[in-house]
């Protein structure tokens, strides 16, 4: 005959200590894998950025498209203006159709000019122009033009010393 032997049951802190074992050894390996199939969902998500828009509908004449036309009270901007209070002088020699305006400032040298620009709202010509120079890098005219005194006004932001200003420019004759 034999004698079977017999085992003991695991005390409760040995069968605490298998079963935390063996949770953690189920998750580490799923860790990674859920979290590549997280990315995955994200970026299929996300869809495809290289799809074409759809291309604008043909004229249905043979006409040529004309050019769009500036405003008269646009085209009255263009002219030499100049601060009263210094020689701040502002100079619009043209202004396009979609509204850019080529622009030059002097003080009284010539100071570059990064950005001009003019659009109608409300009936009323509005005017910015940005300055990007030794001295003036940031610095912007917002300006309104009004037709009864014939003046720009507006303000002047001077970037470096974080200050905006009330302006007002005259034209030259």
């Amino acid at each position: 005959m034999r004698f079977l032997k017999t085992q003991t049951a695991p005390s409760r802190s040995q069968t605490v200590h298998q079963v935390s074992r063996a949770k953690r050894s189920f998750r580490l390996p799923l860790l990674p894998l859920l979290g590549a199939v997280a990315l995955c969902a994200l970026l299929g998500s996300c869809g495809s950025t290289n799809e074409t828009p759809p291309s604008p509908p043909t004229p249905q004449t043979n006409a040529a498209p004309s050019a769009a036309a500036v405003s008269p009270e646009l085209t009255k901007l263009v002219s030499k203006w100049q601060r009263p209070d210094g020689d701040y002088t502002l100079e619009i020699k043209s202004v396009d159709p979609s509204g850019k305006l080529d622009a030059a400032y002097f003080n009284p040298d010539p100071i570059r000019v990064s950005r001009a620009a003019v659009w109608q709202e409300k009936g009323t010509a509005r005017v910015v122009v940005e300055l990007n120079d030794v001295n003036y890098p940031g610095c912007t005219y917002n300006l309104e033009h009004n037709p009864q005194s014939d003046q720009l006004f507006g303000q002047y932001y001077q970037a470096a010393l974080q200050q905006t200003y009330e302006v007002v420019f005259v034209r030259l004759k």
